[in-house]
Protein backbone atom coordinates (compact mmCIF):
# COMPACT_ATOMS: atom_id res chain seq x y z
CA UNK A 1 0.00 0.00 0.00
CA UNK A 2 1.11 3.29 -0.98
CA UNK A 3 1.21 6.87 1.77
CA UNK A 4 1.99 10.08 1.40
CA UNK A 5 1.87 12.06 4.90
CA UNK A 6 1.20 16.20 5.26
CA UNK A 7 1.85 18.22 8.55
CA UNK A 8 0.78 20.89 10.38
CA UNK A 9 -0.08 22.29 13.88
CA UNK A 10 -3.02 24.07 16.00
CA UNK A 11 -2.43 25.98 19.02
CA UNK A 12 -5.75 25.36 21.55
CA UNK A 13 -6.89 26.10 24.89
CA UNK A 14 -9.51 23.70 26.83
CA UNK A 15 -10.61 21.88 29.84
CA UNK A 16 -11.27 18.47 31.17
CA UNK A 17 -14.14 17.30 33.47
CA UNK A 18 -12.83 14.93 35.67
CA UNK A 19 -10.45 14.21 38.50
CA UNK A 20 -8.90 12.01 36.68
CA UNK A 21 -7.11 14.77 34.99
CA UNK A 22 -5.87 16.36 38.02
CA UNK A 23 -4.34 20.18 37.04
CA UNK A 24 -5.60 19.60 33.39
CA UNK A 25 -8.96 20.24 35.01
CA UNK A 26 -8.42 23.92 34.56
CA UNK A 27 -7.84 25.64 31.53
CA UNK A 28 -4.65 25.02 29.82
CA UNK A 29 -3.25 25.58 26.15
CA UNK A 30 -1.30 22.53 24.09
CA UNK A 31 0.29 23.01 21.00
CA UNK A 32 -0.30 19.84 18.63
CA UNK A 33 1.68 18.61 15.47
CA UNK A 34 -0.77 17.44 13.18
CA UNK A 35 0.36 14.44 10.83
CA UNK A 36 -2.57 13.51 8.54
CA UNK A 37 -1.15 9.62 6.25
CA UNK A 38 -3.39 9.15 2.99
CA UNK A 39 -3.33 5.30 2.05
CA UNK A 40 -4.11 3.86 -1.46
CA UNK A 41 -3.76 0.57 -3.05
CA UNK A 42 -2.00 1.72 -6.39
CA UNK A 43 -1.01 5.22 -7.27
CA UNK A 44 -3.15 7.08 -9.19
CA UNK A 45 -2.66 8.20 -13.11
CA UNK A 46 0.02 10.74 -12.33
CA UNK A 47 1.86 8.54 -10.31
CA UNK A 48 0.49 10.11 -6.59
CA UNK A 49 -1.42 8.96 -3.36
CA UNK A 50 -2.89 12.31 -3.52
CA UNK A 51 -2.26 16.09 -4.73
CA UNK A 52 0.00 16.89 -1.59
CA UNK A 53 -0.60 20.75 -2.55
CA UNK A 54 -4.46 20.20 -2.24
CA UNK A 55 -4.17 17.72 0.78
CA UNK A 56 -2.03 20.48 2.66
CA UNK A 57 -4.68 23.22 1.82
CA UNK A 58 -7.32 21.13 3.32
CA UNK A 59 -5.74 20.44 6.39
CA UNK A 60 -4.54 23.78 7.24
CA UNK A 61 -8.42 24.80 6.59
CA UNK A 62 -9.24 22.14 9.19
CA UNK A 63 -7.01 22.81 11.92
CA UNK A 64 -8.06 27.06 10.98
CA UNK A 65 -11.17 25.97 12.84
CA UNK A 66 -9.35 25.40 16.34
CA UNK A 67 -6.24 26.93 16.25
CA UNK A 68 -5.75 29.46 18.61
CA UNK A 69 -9.31 29.07 19.73
CA UNK A 70 -10.85 27.66 23.14
CA UNK A 71 -12.07 24.00 22.23
CA UNK A 72 -14.53 24.51 25.33
CA UNK A 73 -16.34 27.38 23.27
CA UNK A 74 -17.45 25.18 20.82
CA UNK A 75 -20.78 23.52 21.31
CA UNK A 76 -20.46 20.12 19.21
CA UNK A 77 -17.60 19.55 21.86
CA UNK A 78 -20.09 19.75 24.95
CA UNK A 79 -19.92 16.83 27.09
CA UNK A 80 -16.87 15.80 26.02
CA UNK A 81 -13.14 15.74 27.12
CA UNK A 82 -11.34 17.24 24.03
CA UNK A 83 -8.43 15.10 24.80
CA UNK A 84 -5.99 14.35 22.11
CA UNK A 85 -7.81 11.18 20.97
CA UNK A 86 -10.88 12.49 20.78
CA UNK A 87 -9.31 15.78 18.87
CA UNK A 88 -7.71 12.99 16.53
CA UNK A 89 -11.01 11.52 15.19
CA UNK A 90 -12.39 15.22 14.71
CA UNK A 91 -9.56 15.89 12.23
CA UNK A 92 -10.26 12.40 10.95
CA UNK A 93 -14.17 13.38 10.25
CA UNK A 94 -13.68 16.73 9.07
CA UNK A 95 -10.85 15.81 6.47
CA UNK A 96 -12.78 12.12 5.42
CA UNK A 97 -16.05 14.72 4.92
CA UNK A 98 -13.76 16.58 2.21
CA UNK A 99 -12.67 14.09 0.88
CA UNK A 100 -15.92 12.35 -0.16
CA UNK A 101 -16.97 16.35 -1.24
CA UNK A 102 -14.64 16.15 -3.96
CA UNK A 103 -12.39 18.95 -2.50
CA UNK A 104 -8.63 17.17 -2.82
CA UNK A 105 -9.32 16.16 -6.54
CA UNK A 106 -11.66 13.25 -7.96
CA UNK A 107 -8.59 11.20 -8.01
CA UNK A 108 -8.82 11.40 -4.10
CA UNK A 109 -11.86 9.28 -4.49
CA UNK A 110 -9.40 6.16 -4.83
CA UNK A 111 -7.83 6.50 -1.47
CA UNK A 112 -8.57 3.50 0.93
CA UNK A 113 -7.64 4.73 4.76
CA UNK A 114 -6.11 7.87 6.28
CA UNK A 115 -4.74 8.23 9.68
CA UNK A 116 -4.76 11.14 11.44
CA UNK A 117 -1.96 11.25 14.50
CA UNK A 118 -1.70 14.64 16.74
CA UNK A 119 1.86 14.92 18.27
CA UNK A 120 1.30 16.43 22.04
CA UNK A 121 5.04 16.14 22.67
CA UNK A 122 8.25 14.86 21.40
CA UNK A 123 7.10 11.48 23.97
CA UNK A 124 3.21 11.19 23.37
CA UNK A 125 1.05 11.48 20.83
CA UNK A 126 -2.60 9.70 19.80
CA UNK A 127 -4.09 8.50 16.73
CA UNK A 128 -7.12 7.96 14.50
CA UNK A 129 -7.38 5.40 11.68
CA UNK A 130 -10.35 4.34 9.54
CA UNK A 131 -11.17 3.40 6.14
CA UNK A 132 -12.48 5.49 3.62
Amino acid sequence: MFSLTVRDHMMIAHSFRSPRFGPAQALHGATYVVDVTFYRDELDADDLVVDIGLAGEQLRDVVAEFNLGNLDDHEEFSGHNTTTEFMARVVHQRLAARIRSGALGAEAQGLKRLKVTLGESHVAWASYEQDL
